[in-house]
């Protein structure tokens, strides 16, 4: 298992390395929308059906309410209530951050922002993120870039972390086999990056959608933590693809250092 999971990892790390940049544009969570128009006048069917679904969703409205930028929000909030790994004085990085979402769950929960023990948040994106309180932003960035990993790390206490985040996914084509294989390509980049910045007993947690690669990912993820699960967060929609990886207690070795 571990052979064709090495060998999964490398066709996809191949697959990767040939993506043009257009498809990888958008590696971001999706915001959502807090305030709907007056009218549907010119819209089509299907952003008539997203703008009705919008504003009856509860966790949009919810949202709204509690302050922030999208309903992903409450994904993070209830993996965090499952296995309490954000906690005060830690270092998270948020890989595909915008709209902020899940950075503005972290920095209330490792007290970026306030409070002691002061934990540090850095989020990065392709797209342009306004302030957050008490985190570090690098928008207009691509992630999959070694040179945008390396500034990351400039900003991390000697280089390391305690939790990388990855919520990115690319431009949905419709495709759904051509899907997964490019979110699963943008989350070997940040599982491999977790590798080089977590501290021991650091934690990792992605995003998936559906497809025959997810079981082989969760085992390459598995042999360098010790525990793996995947979960879906009840506020992720029943009708979505969607999934998290979580996984606990990196095992740094040798060659990791």
């Amino acid at each position: 298992m571990i052979r064709v999971a090495s060998m999964l990892l490398r066709k996809l790390e191949k697959s990767h390395s040939i993506m043009s940049s257009s498809q990888r544009q958008l590696h971001k969570s999706v915001p959502c929308l807090k305030k709907g128009p007056k009218n549907l006048k010119g819209k089509n069917s299907s952003s008539q059906r997203w703008i009705v679904r919008q504003l009856s969703d509860p966790y949009v409205q919810k949202a709204a309410a509690e302050n922030y930028r999208c309903r992903s929000a409450y994904k993070l909030i209830e993996i965090d209530e499952k296995f309490r790994f954000l906690k005060p004085g830690l270092v998270v990085v948020d890989c595909g951050a915008c709209p902020g979402s899940w950075t503005q769950v972290a920095v209330n929960r490792v007290n970026a922002a306030e409070g002691f023990p002061r934990g540090m948040v850095v989020g990065v994106d392709l797209q342009y993120m306004s302030a957050i309180k008490g985190a570090k932003l690098l928008s207009n960035c691509d992630f999959t870039l070694e040179e945008t990993q390396e500034h990351i790390q400039k900003y991390l206490p000697n280089g390391k972390a305690d939790v990388v985040l990855s919520d990115m996914a690319p431009n949905a084509t419709g495709l759904s086999s051509l899907d997964h294989d490019q979110i699963v390509s943008l989350q070997i980049s940040a599982f491999k990056f977790s590798k080089i910045v977590l501290r021991e007993g650091g934690v990792f947690v992605s995003k998936l959608w559906d497809g025959s690669h997810c079981k082989m990912f969760q085992s390459v993820v598995g042999d360098a933590f010790k525990f793996v699960k995947v979960v879906k967060p009840q506020s992720s929609r029943s009708n979505s693809a969607e999934l998290f990886v979580f996984a606990r207690g990196y095992k740094r070795i040798k060659q990791d250092s």
